[in-house]
């Protein structure tokens, strides 16, 4: 059966990776086709990806930058670790600043390593993890071009990349469960910037961080 698809179907699939499955049946409207090419999809035969068993779940790395710098400290040790394996075993490259076991230290050396690497673009971007999420983010965000957003569900994660383009992560790992810290990298990982009105907004800041840095 023909489906239409159109710059909605488009947009709410680009949300969720940045490959577009299309059957031979399907008929894309001249505006869906205009969404593809904006977005920078990549769009591929669904009978064809199933024949070869292409990989397309949320966390497929098509187009999504993958070197990631990841920090913490000793209370988020143990998130960082789980956090870690989950991505490595993703594909990603993780490079871990530190800490490296549980003894009590100072959350402003991890998140500065951290932020250093995603400003340098050694790292394409950060993850941090303390107790709440809110000092690491304090501590990233004095750099220039550091846009750390500490999120707390779902929504908040999104919103930090369509709306703010956030390139760290920060996570609080006595506030939050390991499967809703889980939950919340991924809808971080595949969310994408809205540009638009937010890039204006966006400018702004960099324009505060130029005049009185």
């Amino acid at each position: 059966m023909k489906k239409l698809i159109t710059e909605k179907d488009i947009y709410n699939a680009a949300k969720q990776s940045d490959i577009i499955l299309i059957s031979r049946d399907d008929i894309l409207t001249p505006s869906a086709k205009d969404k593809i090419k904006e977005l920078g999809l990549k769009v591929i035969d669904k009978e064809e990806a199933e024949r070869l068993g292409e990989e397309t779940s949320s966390f497929s790395k098509t187009g999504i930058p993958d070197k990631i710098v990841i920090g913490g400290d000793h209370t988020g040790f143990k998130a960082k670790n789980i956090i870690s394996k989950l991505l490595i075993d993703k594909g990603f490259k993780v490079t871990d600043v530190g800490t490296y076991d549980e003894k009590s230290c100072d959350y402003p050396d991890f998140a500065f390593a951290a932020a250093k690497k995603v400003q340098s673009g050694e790292a394409d971007f950060g993850i941090l993890i303390d107790a709440t999420g809110i000092p690491s983010a304090i501590t990233a965000n004095k750099l220039n071009g550091i846009r750390a957003a500490t999120c707390y569900n779902e929504f908040s994660a999104r919103s930090s990349k369509e709306h703010n383009n956030a390139n760290i992560l920060v996570l609080g790992a006595r506030a939050l469960g390991e499967e809703t810290i889980k939950s919340i990298l991924e809808v971080w990982l595949t969310a994408k910037f809205e540009g638009g009105r937010h890039q204006k907004r966006l400018d702004k800041i960099t324009g505060i961080e130029k005049k009185y840095r």
